[in-house]
């Protein structure tokens, strides 16, 4: 009978790209749901980095033998929707398997980037983060600004940079992720567009249309602010993050998931902010859009087996498992109810400055320029985008022929991804 049992249970493939802490984490939470069911046991495999985990799931789905859930980044759902017959959207799922699903449930911010332009939910949210600003308290107590008063605009920014250098570090400021936070994240935040039709959302003939004089703006000005060290580019990724954590810096732009790694690595006590914002542009600050990546559901498998995804993901949105995955890794509550009971608990109160990604990505309802970008091939425009923002602080563009060249570029991609998925 007992070997009965053990063959009755259904495995549901989870593919993922976590791993150290995080990939331990997420394993628990398998183990978490295994324990609080007997029919069905998610098995969590890690493929490597977001873009692999992507490939190896495609190519998984053409072989026909896909894992149930498949975790991809954010940049790569418009590649996702556009993979034909490859993907079950979590609204049919949850209504087909007659699990309770409220996608008002849902910080509206986190879900938008994931749903159609009518609210319907194609991928669950797991791991959401927004850029936000950390800055070295400590730091600013030797150059004399106030410690828990970070700067809220540009023009802010500038002036604390020149106190800190002149207070005796190396710059005033440093980021990581550049077209992430200084493009994608800096147009939401001010209210402008990245491309036509919604930024993608209202169809695959969408263009770009980010080098804005706004935007053109912004980048020459950190540009120009690298003659006296206000800024300092930190490189590609978050390659950069020792520049702060090391006390070179005592500013930095990065992922609200950069909270647990600061606490660990900086010396120093440290405070974060909502990212600045220029004063003068209209609309402005908006809200900010998510990175981070969701949970997609393959076709192909056994009816019975999504059963099973359904509860799962009914136990991963659950208050209990979110509250604690954003508590421990710092990605954003994807429910309001997570939200809530973190809240009641005293969480933000205990670690001060843990509750600004939320209030930052909810401070508007988000808007056609805000609620996230749905672009083909954005992998790759991001690597256009930092060749572009390198040759902008190299001095070999200026900004605005390298924001021009970089919407040239990412129109042709647009193109190509438009003539493939016709």
């Amino acid at each position: 009978m007992a070997a009965t049992s053990a063959l009755a249970v259904t495995e549901i493939q989870w593919w993922h790209a976590m791993g150290g802490a995080l990939g331990e984490k997420l394993t628990a939470i398998a183990e978490g749901f295994n324990q609080s069911q007997s029919e069905y046991k998610v098995v969590p495999v890690y493929k490597g980095t977001y873009a692999e985990t992507m490939t190896a799931g495609i190519a998984a789905f053409r072989s026909k033998q896909p894992p149930h859930i498949l975790q991809v980044f954010e940049v790569g759902t418009a590649t996702m929707m556009a993979a034909k017959g490859a993907i079950k959207p979590v609204y049919e799922l949850m209504a087909e398997t007659g699990e309770p699903f409220d996608p008002k449930a849902y910080l509206s911010a986190v879900t938008g980037y994931y749903s159609t332009t009518d609210g319907k939910m194609l991928s669950m949210p797991f791991n959401s983060s927004t850029p936000i600003l950390y800055y070295n308290k400590d730091g600013f107590k030797k150059a004399g600004l106030d410690p828990e008063t970070p700067p809220k605009t540009w023009p802010e920014v500038e002036e604390y940079a020149k106190k800190l250098v002149a207070a005796g570090f190396q710059c005033g400021f440093s980021s990581s992720w550049t077209s992430w936070i200084h493009m994608e994240n800096f147009s939401a935040w001010h209210n402008q567009p990245v491309g036509t039709k919604a930024n993608g959302f209202q169809g695959l003939d969408t263009e770009f249309v980010f080098n804005t004089p706004l935007l053109v703006k912004h980048v020459q000005q950190l540009a120009d602010w690298q003659k006296d060290k206000i800024f300092a580019y930190g490189g590609r990724t978050n390659k950069g993050s020792s520049k702060f954590s090391s006390g070179e810096c005592a500013m930095y732009t990065e992922s609200s998931a950069g909270y647990a790694g600061f606490k660990s690595t900086a010396k120093f006590e440290f405070g974060t902010g909502m990212l600045p914002y220029w004063p003068d542009a209209p609309g402005a600050p908006q809200n900010t859009i998510i990175g981070g990546a969701s949970l997609w559901v393959m076709t192909g498998l056994p009816a019975e087996d999504y059963k099973g995804v359904a509860k799962f993901f009914s136990y991963l949105s659950s208050p209990e498992v979110q509250a604690d995955w954003h508590q421990f890794s710092g990605y954003l509550p994807i429910t309001t109810a997570a939200y809530e009971l973190t809240k009641k608990a005293g969480f933000y109160e205990q670690k001060p400055g843990t509750e600004t990604p939320i209030l930052q990505m909810t401070l508007h309802a988000p808007n056609e320029n805000s609620m996230g970008i749905r672009f083909g091939n954005f992998p790759q425009m991001r690597d256009i985008m930092d060749d572009e923002f390198e040759a902008i602080f190299a001095g070999k563009k200026t900004a605005e022929q390298g924001m021009a060249d970089a919407v040239k570029a990412g129109n042709e991609l647009l193109r190509k991804f438009e003539a493939a998925n016709k």
